[in-house]
């Protein structure tokens, strides 16, 4: 895919649809080596965003072309820490991570994004430049379980992101007992399809057998709704 941009497809899908899409997948792709003996992981992603609230509006407006930035962990754990910025151009996606240290984690958790000044990096530049002139901050944490499948054709990759959660007890990346509130009271999964050109036909064929509805909006702005719902002075 040229220039790093990706297609990616969102469907929102019913619980009870999860289990046969789940085993017809198992059987004929490989497992994330990244996950644990339940062949899930944890991912909690911090989002930020500007004063003027730009990507959450962009978001909602449909802007086609539009940035998301976030610092994302897993498992809670330090040992991996990612500024990402994830980018969209129509239907395709690309995104650019950068690893930072706990130090300079933690500063950004708390809204200083100062010590990007010191990394020699575009995307740290990018960032530092949109935390000094349009008041980047911190906006929402989301958290949720994934399970992962692989093919390498095309650079396939397919998720099942279960339990999504929205923090609404502060920003700290880091903190195991961070209070959450789940977005989907009927538990529903958020199945993700990710590739470079061209997505396999049998794949196709496969995904095409679940009943689910394509899903628009993005885990960062169904956690924002439910945070404003939560709290709506946030």
């Amino acid at each position: 895919m040229m220039n790093g941009f990706r297609h990616e497809i969102k469907i929102l899908l019913p619980t009870a649809e999860c289990e046969p899409l789940r085993s017809k997948l198992a059987a004929l792709l490989s497992r994330d080596t990244n996950a644990g003996e339940d062949g899930e992981y944890f991912i909690r992603s911090l989002y930020f965003d500007d004063v003027n609230h730009t990507s959450y509006r962009e978001k909602l407006a449909g802007v086609a072309d539009r940035k998301k930035y976030r610092m994302r962990v897993y498992n809670c754990s330090d040992s991996a820490i990612k500024l990402e910025c994830k980018e969209k151009r129509g239907d395709q996606i690309r995104k650019r991570s950068l690893s930072v240290s706990r130090e300079c984690a933690d500063a950004m958790i708390e809204g200083d994004f100062s010590l990007l000044r010191d990394v020699d990096d575009p995307l740290a530049r990018e960032v530092f430049s949109l935390a000094s002139g349009k008041g980047l901050k911190p906006s929402v944490v989301v958290d949720y379980d994934r399970e992962a499948y692989l093919h390498s054709v095309s650079n396939v990759r397919l998720t099942f992101d279960k339990a999504l959660h929205a923090g609404i007890g502060g920003c700290n990346v880091f903190d195991r007992e961070l209070l959450t509130l789940p977005v989907f009271a009927d538990g529903a999964v958020i199945f993700e399809v990710k590739y470079d050109d061209v997505l396999p036909a049998f794949l196709r064929g496969v995904i095409s057998s679940a009943h689910g509805s394509r899903l628009a909006l993005s885990k960062f702005t169904l956690c924002r709704d439910a945070l404003y719902a939560f709290k709506p002075e946030h």
